[in-house]
């Protein structure tokens, strides 16, 4: 099955909430607990560089699915959001299924 950007788009969601997760109950505590200022360095810059990501993969899926604008802003405020991406991959899904 061929990939689409909006299978692009779930994954990248997936990997940006487990960056976010990451660095908000393992780097910050690492930082504020223990001192160690690098971990906030590492995680927060790949965490950037997903969320980076996926907003231009928001944007992708956005023009060829031709997402209302309230459901482009869902999605970014869900990325705001601990655990947001993880509730926005259902909807996905469903996009994905009525689409096909």
């Amino acid at each position: 099955m061929k990939k689409d950007v909006l299978d692009y788009f779930r994954l990248i969601g997936f990997i940006e909430g487990m960056s976010y997760l990451s660095l908000l109950m393992i780097a910050m505590p690492l930082k504020y607990v223990y001192g160690y200022a690098d971990a906030v360095k590492v995680v927060g810059m790949a965490h950037g560089l997903l969320f980076i990501l996926f907003l231009v993969l928001l944007s992708g899926s956005a023009f060829k699915y031709r997402f209302s604008p309230a459901l482009i802003i869902a999605f970014f405020v869900a990325s705001l959001i601990p655990f947001g991406t993880f509730f926005m991959d259902k909807k996905l899904k469903e996009i994905k299924y009525l689409c096909v």
